[in-house]
């Protein structure tokens, strides 16, 4: 049984929202509202499954609407059993439970103004609680227990003052605080959609005679790719030949419009079992894209996103990562390699953690804010207590026009394309690159690599891509037995040195997202300092184990290690580079990847981890790409 706290603030959520507006003629002769709706809500899916709903309005005034808890099969089941009349107007929610549990009554779109009124809403409204009693004392009954009912209830007396629904909608967006996108359709407004954003993505698609609205642009990939950025509070109204955006207090402004890159097949499984295990052979070209076209024609690192000055880099003397989850842990790695090119210090932080430990951060402060979508709550409140702060904010990003790129100073995207899998694989492998390439980028500007050096680390990171394909290519079904071999575990203990340490961590929050079990990622050389207790016999222990060769090499160490979990009856499977024979004596079993660097090994250790934990959960019956009590982005904080 789910439980929901409060305060809630400390509420996790995300949720997946589409609107659509078309003339009848293209309604009709090409594709329905309600065809267009389901089709963004099945690519949102990953936003939240815990029930989906619509909500349509006929060309002749009519609100249909149509809920169901569970995922989105069960409300396309009823919609086959109760069809809904055709239309050319719609919005549609697919729910990640928070305010209110997962039932049928609290699945969006939530009713006002005597059922003329549709709302559905992603975030959370802080203040629903006097809203809801005023409008209680005024004889407001409600069905559910969300707050989004209650912004519906606001927005309905506000349009019944109006007349008005885009005015209306500003009004209560005024009267709201917290976090939010909300969208709205009213029956005396057909071929109209109005939303407003706080905090929480929305982006508009244009067409032609037809327009959308959705979280992010896979809402609507399948019929446009021109999409247009919505700022922060800000409220759009769509009809199917306008597009009209204004602030909070009625003036009109200008969204940034852009192009979409990608096309609906990156978006699709492409064969695989799931969209994670697509994504995991994703990797190769996520990480080559990422490196494309970084040099000039100088032969110089040339990072075109980034748009402070030189004079500001130079003089910086401490970076700060400000991340959460698989983002921090490659923040994690990222430190190792641009302290030692750079010689600056590097500190890592959660991003939830940062701005209330009253972290020293000044105009000589570089903050690298690292976020696959670019809506983490946490990383953006982060971001702003940053900039006040007068530090410079280089995000680090693979969503195009999302906030924490909008919001920061300069942006590097990663161009890893969708990632659909609520667990992380192919982001983490482009932000360590990224990273990576940012040191570079900051060694080469304040003098501490010459540029043969430079030249040398990218052609390691060029070799990258087929080496993690010859991963895919060769380790694959060694990993997929031990899964499958290790389905009953309760308990996998990950370790690492250096850079393989944050991969210890990431290997075992995949596992810990995926099958549900305890999973732990410790620094080898802390095992003798206490976790070294938990070593019972049969105890399954992953070790990432270092190269053998640098000056400082921590091999012989982990080797110990090795040997200290194995003694006490421990069940040891050994990530180890090609060539290193040494390990198999201690090893149960030893999983190979390429030989490289140091510091590029994090991109091939990774992924046999990777595979391990999706197939042990999918053994377990499991679904991989939509995990219990997760969603694919934080969005609240």
């Amino acid at each position: 049984m789910r439980t929901y706290l409060t305060p809630l603030r400390k509420i996790r959520l995300m949720c997946g929202i589409v609107g659509y507006v078309s003339k009848a003629s293209v309604d009709n002769a090409d594709h329905s509202a309600l065809d267009v709706v389901l089709s963004g809500l099945k690519r949102l899916e990953y936003r939240g499954y815990d029930s989906a709903g619509v909500a349509l309005v006929t060309a002749g005034g009519e609100l249909e609407t149509a809920k169901k808890a569970g995922k989105l099969s069960a409300l396309t089941d009823e919609l086959a059993e109760h069809p809904l009349p055709a239309a050319q107007t719609g919005i549609g929610h697919t729910r990640w439970a928070t305010h209110g549990g997962p039932t049928d009554a609290n699945a969006h779109p939530h009713l006002a103004d005597g059922g003329k009124l549709a709302v559905i809403h992603n975030g959370i409204i802080e203040n629903f609680a006097h809203l809801k009693a005023d409008l209680v004392a005024e004889g407001v009954e409600f069905l559910s227990q969300t707050d989004t009912e209650v912004a519906a209830a606001q927005l309905a007396k506000n349009f019944q003052t109006t007349g008005d629904l885009t005015e209306a909608m500003r009004v209560t967006a005024t009267q709201l605080e917290g976090a939010f996108t909300l969208l709205a359709v009213h029956a005396d407004a057909p071929g109209t959609v109005v939303a407003a954003r706080r905090n929480s993505p929305l982006v508009i698609g244009l067409g032609e005679g037809e327009n959308f609205l959705g979280s992010d642009v896979a809402a609507f990939i399948d019929y446009t790719r021109t999409a247009v950025e919505i700022g922060q509070d800000e409220v759009v109204t769509i009809t199917p030949d306008a597009v009209v955006i204004t602030d909070i207090e009625g003036n009109e402004v200008q969204g940034t419009q852009y192009e979409v890159n990608w096309d609906t097949a990156a978006a699709e499984k492409g064969g695989f079992a799931s969209f994670m295990d697509k994504e995991i052979h994703d990797q190769p070209q996520a990480v080559a894209d990422t490196l494309l076209g970084r040099m000039d024609t100088d032969g110089k690192l040339a990072l075109d996103e980034m748009h402070i000055d030189e004079t500001v880099l130079k003089t910086i003397d401490k970076i700060v990562v400000i991340a959460c989850g698989t983002a921090a842990y490659a923040g994690q790695v990222a430190r190792y390699a641009i302290e030692h090119w750079c010689r600056v210090p590097v500190e890592v932080e959660l991003a939830h953690e940062f701005r209330y430990r009253d972290p020293v951060v000044n105009e000589k402060t570089l903050v690298v804010a690292i976020s696959q979508s670019g809506e983490t709550m946490d990383t953006i409140m982060a971001v702003r207590h940053a900039r006040q702060q007068g530090a410079k904010v280089i995000a680090i990003c693979n969503t195009y026009g999302s906030t924490i790129p909008r919001e920061s100073d300069a942006a590097l995207y990663t161009h890893a394309g969708p990632e659909i899998a609520v667990a992380s694989t192919k982001a983490f492998l482009s932000q360590v690159v990224a990273c990576y390439l940012l040191g570079l980028y900051l060694a080469q500007l304040r003098g501490n690599k010459f540029r043969d050096e430079i030249a040398a680390i990218l052609t390691e990171l060029q070799a990258i891509p087929a080496k993690v394909q010859r991963v895919l290519d060769e380790d694959k079904e060694q990993v997929l037995a031990l899964a499958r071999r290790n389905q009953d575990v309760d308990s996998v203990l990950f370790l690492g040195r250096h850079v393989g340490f944050p991969v210890a961590m990431e290997g075992a929050l995949k596992l810990k997202e995926l099958a549900y079990i305890h999973a732990e990622g410790f620094a080898a050389g802390e095992l003798k300092h206490g976790p070294i207790a938990l070593i019972d016999d049969g105890q399954l222990v992953i070790i990432v184990v270092p190269s053998k060769r640098g000056r400082d090499s921590l091999h012989a160490k982990v080797i110990s290690n090795i040997q200290e979990v194995r003694a006490r009856g421990a069940n040891t499977v050994v990530i180890a580079e090609e060539g290193d024979e040494e390990v198999r004596e201690f090893a149960s079993e030893v999983i190979y990847v390429p030989e490289t660097t140091t510091l590029m090994a994090p991109l091939l250790t990774t992924v046999p981890l990777q595979i391990f934990a999706m197939e042990l959960a999918t053994a377990k019956g499991l679904d991989v790409d939509q995990p219990r009590n997760l969603a694919k982005s934080v969005t609240v904080e």
